[in-house]
């Protein structure tokens, strides 16, 4: 496929998206073979699929199953979703990571700007004590991109991180601080700042090792515990190389090359309109050597200007690692 990434990281209007994402449909009904047998199990002609809205969209749990490529390249990298005991983990095959790392360094700059102008601190322990993480990939990268001496990754060493966050704080410095939902919690019990210049980001995900709370009872407690206004979320998952971002109240904004469409929760085939609960599906358009065209596990809805909101989870949906807090 002889789709570049200045073609995809530079959309900035819909007659572009859909022009690429026609395009990368056509490559992928062709050549990603497990998508191809979904699609004729589904008994559509990819042939005479004429715009996006037609466009299916492949279960997120292939993932878990089969190995999702549309070309034959060596992997670079194997993804794996995190997952408590017994529950099958997702793995994204990505064969030119490359593409992951352009997607989400022009995604930081274009809701937060350069990262060199940030200390980047990573509170994120459970994927610190496993290989393969996605975001502990781009945590990295931001990380070594801030050329920052004063970012870096904590453990369980939350005295360190309270004394770090107390320096930044006193020096005035932009920071960023994104953390697994679990650990920002268990921070709190112990420290609390004022610091309401702190970006405090959350990317969702108990792991089993605390009860499930609603998003307004969490941001609550972690507005409080870091003296912030509003609390920063991320919205990503192994199966896909972009993410989307909220600035606070839960609501979300994707990049231009990723876009979120509502499903029918009863039939999967029909996509719904704006401000009405469905499943979440997702084109990510970074995803050009896999599968872009993903039906989530998620509930969320959207609204007209393209945000959206993400509401919790299908019942039998296994607990994930990305964010899907109970709205």
């Amino acid at each position: 496929m002889n789709l570049s990434k200045k073609q995809v990281f530079s959309i900035n209007k819909e007659s572009d998206f859909n022009a690429v994402a026609w395009e990368v449909f056509r490559h992928q009904a062709k050549n990603c073979t497990v998508y191809k047998e979904f699609i004729a199990g589904l008994r559509i002609d990819a042939a005479k699929i004429n715009s996006v809205e037609q466009i299916p969209f492949l279960p997120v749990e292939f993932f878990k199953s089969h190995t999702i490529v549309s070309n034959n390249d060596e992997p670079e990298i194997v993804f794996s979703s995190s997952g408590t005991t017994g529950i099958t983990t997702s793995r994204h095959v990505v064969t030119d990571v490359s593409w992951y790392i352009e997607s989400f360094r022009t995604a930081f700059g274009l809701f937060y700007g350069d990262v060199r102008d940030y200390t980047v601190l990573a509170l994120l322990p459970s994927y610190l004590e496993r290989e393969s993480s996605s975001l502990i990939y781009m945590a990295k990268d931001l990380i070594r991109e801030s050329e920052n001496p004063g970012s870096g990754f904590y453990l369980y060493n939350y005295e360190e991180l309270y004394h770090q966050l107390k320096k930044q704080q006193e020096a005035k410095k932009p920071t960023l601080l994104i953390g697994v939902t679990f650990a920002l919690l268990d921070f709190t019990e112990q420290f609390s700042i004022n610091f309401p210049e702190l970006i405090a980001m959350e990317t969702g995900g108990m792991k089993g090792k605390r009860k499930e709370m609603i998003r307004e009872e969490l941001h609550h407690t972690l507005c409080k515990a870091f003296g912030v206004d509003t609390i920063h979320s991320e919205y990503g998952m192994t199966e896909l190389l972009s993410q989307g971002y909220s600035k606070g109240n839960g609501i979300f904004q994707t990049p231009p090359w990723m876009r979120i469409i509502i499903r029918d929760t009863n039939d999967p085939v029909t996509l719904i309109g704006d401000g009405k609960t469905g499943g979440i599906n997702i084109i990510d358009l970074a995803n050009v050597n896999s599968c872009s065209f993903i039906a989530t596990q998620d509930l969320g809805k959207i609204y007209a200007d393209g945000s959206f909101e993400v509401l919790g989870r299908f019942d039998n949906a296994d607990i994930r690692g990305c964010n899907l807090l109970i709205a």
